[in-house]
């Protein structure tokens, strides 16, 4: 295990899923952990299940640059300034031409957001020569399309641009910028993609289940506590030459 002892990690996202899975990896590990998310219930129920003393909560919209850059202020005054940023924050789901078209809301969140998150992180990264880190977790809808995703897919594969495009800007400050593309993980959002693949095929959602990891070579979901473990590996030293690029996590669902 890693030993991640005086380090700063904010986490966008903790409330739940993945996460609350890297949340609970990091602080067990030794990081002061600053939890990050919308719903401030959800933040607690993380910090619970984390080491006593290593975390903060603040709730946070990661579209609203005004609340990021107040969490991440309160975060800094509480646990000094960020050796590392998982940019976890995201939303899902479908999205429609015409009215109600969501194409923009998850733009807004899952793109503008995380990049206003990285620039916060930047902002109040601690000094070199300490190792410091950005995660940023995309998808494996990055990767190819869906039908009916335009705005997640889009979304989730500008953040490798992003990351890329980052990655070369903080090179030569010794910070390293790399994301995860996960691919089916046994999180709440995932389970509701099942459902809504379900209803708009008419089946149930077990024989949408079995369709959805038909697709997958390993024949299962991933696990949340994979994706941190994961993350862990990005934070640590034996990842230091690991920059701009985008690791696939998917049971083999993409093979690039």
């Amino acid at each position: 295990m890693s030993d991640s002892r005086d380090r700063h990690v904010v986490i966008t996202g903790a409330s739940s899923g993945i996460g609350r899975a890297i949340a609970v990896r990091l602080a067990g590990q030794g990081a002061r952990v600053s939890l990050l998310a919308r719903r401030e219930a959800a933040l607690a129920e993380t910090a619970s299940l984390c080491v006593p003393g290593a975390w903060f909560c603040s709730t946070c919209d990661v579209a609203a640059p005004p609340s990021v850059h107040a969490a991440f202020a309160a975060a800094v005054q509480r646990h000094g300034p960020v050796h590392s940023l998982v940019a976890c924050a995201g939303i899902g789901g479908p999205n429609q031409p015409g009215e109600g078209d969501r194409f923009d809301e998850l733009v807004d969140t899952n793109l503008r957001g995380t990049y206003t998150t990285l620039r916060a992180a930047q902002r109040h990264l601690a000094p070199g020569p300490a190792p410091r880190q950005l995660v940023v977790i995309s998808s494996i809808l990055a990767r190819f399309g869906v039908p009916g995703y335009t705005g997640y897919c889009a979304s989730k594969a500008a953040l490798l641009g992003l990351t890329k495009a980052l990655a070369l800007e903080l090179a030569s400050e010794g910070v390293t910028v790399n994301a995860i593309c996960p691919g089916w993980v046994d999180t709440a959002m995932a389970w509701e993609g099942i459902e809504g693949m379900a209803k708009g095929m008419g089946v149930s959602r077990d024989e949408a289940f079995q369709l959805a990891m038909s697709a997958v070579p390993q024949g299962r979901m991933g696990r949340p506590e994979e994706v941190a473990a994961l993350v862990a590996w990005l934070l640590s030293p034996e990842a230091a030459n690991m920059t701009g690029q985008g690791l696939d996590l998917n049971g083999g669902a993409w093979m690039g």
